[in-house]
């Protein structure tokens, strides 16, 4: 019995063994599946997916990826890249060296980014685009905008006359839906909008919605609440209001500020704009931001027509742009056009914010840390830290009202302040100017 036994433990601790040199090994292998998978990546987003070149200016890149490019070309003179032949139909490129480009006519090249020169990485556009010279504002704006039709922020319930709950509008409409019109009536505002739901007293209505990209006719009955109101269910708002920093301004008046887009507080989407206005505005109180709890400008703004300095006609990711009157901040008199910077010009190290506390516009010193080429978000696409001793004093870092305010570097605005870091005041986010102007 006392042999078997032990046999048979052998036999298990064998076993045991074996499992154990089994899961070592699958392992070693899924760490050095992840490793792998990290090397790509990297590999990946250092190289943008769109690489932008001044035209007539050679520009420069050092990817230090082991791959090559084939670049599809027009039968035009493109310049030279580098060292690679140019014809008429494409040239190869090689990633793992430095390359230079440098094209005299503002147009689109496609390059096709292969691992080894084999195993397919990425679609690169190469963009060539004017080169611009603009003025780095850095002042405070007042922003008012107005959504097209009403948005609905939530759908919910009410009482009834008979103290029963109704939810007309509930798996009919959504939040983030935009309601344009009621049985084919513009809506021009909240309260029109409930105006019009009580001028058609019980009958079922018509709404005209706009959902992402799609518009829907949606039929709805209101129903009456306990005050005798016919209702839908449903929460709408139909303007924004706040301060940012104005970036840039050229000198036709075309402007870019924010950085970011102008999302609503409760359905967190970029709201759609009918119209928007830029007000002037002064800056009359600061909260200190502290780790994990942002700062703040507070800002004074006076919504009459002779404080208007601008008018806003997009609101996209990148933030809000149309045309505003230089002459009414003054920028030309204390403010120097400087040229833009591109991705490829952006180096870690000191830079420079312009930024307005206490109602003065000022330069403050900053370290940039790490520059992404190809963040999935573009608003994070500089990584910044305040180092200036004057302005850590002042708001302890980046507070919100600051977001557009323009970086600098080398004497070029590379960027705009975007995020703060709420666990770390002095730490934030930028975008660069190059996403900016695009959406311009």
């Amino acid at each position: 019995m006392t042999e078997k036994r032990c046999d048979s433990m052998k036999r298990e601790i064998r076993l045991q063994k074996g499992w154990h040199r089994s899961l070592f090994c699958w392992g070693i292998i899924l760490a050095a599946l992840v490793m792998m998978g990290a090397v790509l990546y990297g590999w990946w987003a250092q190289i943008p997916k769109t690489i932008r070149i001044k035209a007539g200016v050679e520009e420069t890149f050092d990817f230090h990826v082991p791959a090559s490019g084939e670049v599809y070309l027009e039968a035009v003179e493109v310049g030279e890249f580098g060292n690679s032949v140019v014809s008429n139909e494409s040239l190869k490129v090689d990633l793992s060296e430095k390359l230079t480009m440098k094209s005299e006519k503002l147009t689109t090249y496609q390059m096709n980014v292969k691992l080894f020169g084999v195993v397919p990485l990425k679609q690169v556009n190469i963009q060539v685009i004017e080169d611009r010279m603009v003025i780095p504002a850095g002042v405070p704006i007042g922003i008012y905008v107005e959504t097209e039709g009403v948005l609905v922020v939530d759908v919910g319930e009410f009482k009834g006359e008979d103290g029963l709950l109704y939810a007309p509008a509930k798996y009919v409409v959504q939040k983030g839906d935009y309601i344009l019109e009621v049985n084919d009536e513009k809506v021009e505002g909240k309260k029109q909008f409930m105006n019009l739901i009580e001028k058609y007293g019980d009958e079922e209505i018509s709404l005209k919605v706009k959902r992402e990209e799609e518009e829907l006719e949606i039929k709805v009955l209101p129903k009456k609440n306990q005050n005798g109101e016919n209702k839908l269910g449903i929460w709408v708002r139909d303007n924004a209001q706040g301060i940012g920093t104005l970036t840039f301004v050229d000198e036709a008046g075309n402007f870019g500020a924010l950085g970011h887009g102008i999302n609503d507080v409760d359905t967190s989407e970029l709201m759609e704009l009918e119209e928007g206005l830029l007000y002037k505005t002064n800056i009359i109180s600061i909260k200190k931001g502290i780790n994990g709890t942002p700062g703040e400008l507070t800002g004074m703004i006076s919504y009459s027509d002779k404080n208007v300095i601008g008018t806003i006609s997009d609101n996209t990711t990148a933030g809000i742009f149309g045309v505003c009157d230089i002459t009414k901040m003054a920028l030309m008199e204390e403010a120097n056009m400087l040229p833009i910077g591109l991705k490829q010009e952006i180096h870690t190290g000191k830079a420079q914010i312009i930024t307005t506390v206490n109602d003065v516009r000022e330069y403050y010193d900053i370290e940039i840390t790490e520059i992404r080429l190809d963040h999935d978000n573009v608003n994070r696409g500089i990584v910044i830290e305040v180092t200036d001793p004057k302005l850590l004093s002042l708001t302890g870092g980046i507070v919100q009202g600051m977001s557009g305010s323009p970086i600098i570097q080398d004497g070029k605005l590379i960027g705009a302040v975007t995020h703060v870091l709420v666990q770390d005041s002095a730490k934030g986010y930028g975008i660069f100017i190059e996403n900016m102007l695009e959406h311009e």
